[in-house]
């Protein structure tokens, strides 16, 4: 079999027409029962050949006792087997013509330990010399929906256009699930654990010339290649939107990311300054990950910093003015035809109403919340309008649930129009799950989800939307500056 690069196995991982999963099981409590699982519970469309010698059917499907006795050719193997069988394994996997092998099997080089090091050079001593291509090992391997691959459940069946490069298998999991949850999809993930033959430099360089890939999501603990690393990350942030986040800063964080996924974490100033050069945007976690995604799913290009605050009462739009300040927005007082528009409409308040404006000064006046909020939208003085729902309001359950719904629906109907770009700000506070049934705390996880559908980028305080959008424009505004 003529050996290929990365790229093209990369190719074969994400849309292979033939699975081989060896270590198939229907015991739950195995990873082959669950890689199996995914592959029909999300339509995988391609043949499935599950691998196991003392089952003659796994799932309802034929099961094979060893990868030589499969009847095809196999383009993509997923290893769930322990790590005296792997090399056996890769092996047998020219005679397939294997294309790329997902090593799931884990305890290797990032125990430490001298006998598992040795192994794991091994198995890529016998890859090299087979032409082998290699995910992991150590990791969860692929997610493409457009394909029906995945590792964890409640994966949106949806293709997007986000593509995600985690060294870790659950934090890719967890950004993949909250990020469903903000109606964020995507369009390729790869956890690739301890990194043993592709890196993540391959794994950035192939999303980098992805069609279905517009925006990047990244998670290192470390790299095999400083150089190569550098130059794909900035070629990449040249074209992509890149959002990382740095795992193992701290002391003790560096220590976990040794027994994580046998990476060398590097000093914390240096990745700082190699990610900011290279034009990609670094997160502190997956919060501020998602919020940053969203943005850059839900909006346009946002080149200026000049921010319109709108709606809640006084405090919170005291704190709101501050917090985007703080965040490196600008805050910039209601221009004169703003005002003189307001004059005739609230002659009476006309000249009490600012940026911020708050809801309880104007919220029973002639001025309305859609003209109100479309005053700001349409003014042209504000880059971005962030309309903060009067979920403050000390209204009975009726009638505030009424206000708030009518307020959603009127930020729909205006971020429909397309002027200048909106996000929402609306208060989930955390909820048990004995809350849930409480009017209040439901209203709002409705109209979030709402807002969600609608593809506006809604957060639950104003301190997360700002913070996020302050990356968003500084982005932008380097991308501008360079082209």
């Amino acid at each position: 079999m003529a050996e290929i690069n990365s790229q093209n196995a990369l190719d074969f991982a994400f849309n292979p027409s033939s699975i081989a999963v060896v270590g198939a099981s229907e015991q739950p409590f195995s990873f082959g029962y669950h890689f199996l699982r995914h592959l029909l519970d999300y339509g995988y469309k391609g043949v499935i050949y599950p691998v196991n010698p003392s089952k003659s059917s796994i799932m309802g499907l034929r099961a094979y006792p060893g990868l030589l006795s499969v009847p095809t050719d196999v383009d993509f193997v997923i290893c769930c087997v322990p790590t005296d069988k792997v090399i056996p394994l890769l092996e047998e996997c020219p005679v397939k013509k294997v294309k790329i092998v997902h090593l799931f099997t884990a305890r290797l080089s990032e125990t430490g330990r001298s006998q598992a090091v040795d192994q794991e050079k091994q198995i890529q001593i016998v890859a090299d010399n087979l032409g082998i291509k290699l995910i992991g090992p150590n990791c969860m391997g692929i997610y493409s929906p457009a394909a029906g691959i995945a590792f964890g459940y409640d994966f949106p069946c949806r293709v997007g256009d986000i593509g995600v490069v985690f060294q870790s298998g659950g934090s890719a999991t967890l950004l993949i699930q909250m990020g469903s949850l903000l109606g964020l999809s995507f369009s390729k993930a790869i956890s690739y654990g301890n990194a043993m033959q592709i890196s993540e430099s391959d794994i950035l360089d192939y999303l980098r010339d992805d069609f279905d890939t517009r925006i990047i999501a990244a998670y290192f603990e470390g790299v095999k290649n400083g150089r190569k690393f550098v130059y794909s990350l900035t070629e990449t942030s040249k074209t992509k939107p890149v959002v990382v986040i740095k795992g193992g800063k701290g002391d003790s964080g560096t220590r976990s990311v040794t027994s994580h996924t046998a990476a060398v974490a590097g000093s914390q100033n240096i990745w700082k300054n190699v990610i900011q050069q290279a034009g990609a945007i670094e997160v502190n976690d997956l919060n501020e990950m998602t919020d940053l995604l969203m943005l850059f799913e839900y909006l346009p290009p946002v080149r200026g910093k000049r921010v319109g605050i709108i709606g809640g009462g006084g405090g919170k739009c005291v704190t709101s003015a501050d917090l985007a300040e703080e965040a490196g927005l600008l805050v910039p007082p209601l221009s004169k035809g703003m005002r003189n528009k307001l004059k005739s409409i609230v002659p009476d308040l006309w000249d009490w109403l600012g940026n911020p404006m708050d809801f309880s000064i104007w919220g029973d006046s002639a001025l309305k919340a859609m003209e109100a909020h479309q005053l700001f939208v349409e003014s042209g003085d504000f880059d971005i309008v962030i309309i903060q729902v009067s979920d403050d309001n000390p209204l009975i359950p009726d009638m505030w649930s009424s206000i708030i719904k009518m307020e959603v629906e009127d930020i729909i109907n205006l971020a429909a129009k397309k002027s200048t770009p909106v996000i929402a700000v609306l208060c989930g506070a955390k909820p048990g799950y004995d809350d849930l049934q409480n009017e209040r705390w439901k209203t709002l996880a409705q109209q979030k989800s709402r807002l969600i559908q609608a593809k506006i980028p809604t957060f639950e305080t104003t301190a997360e939307a700002v913070k996020a959008l302050s990356r968003f424009v500084s982005y932008w505004q380097k991308r501008t500056a360079v082209s």
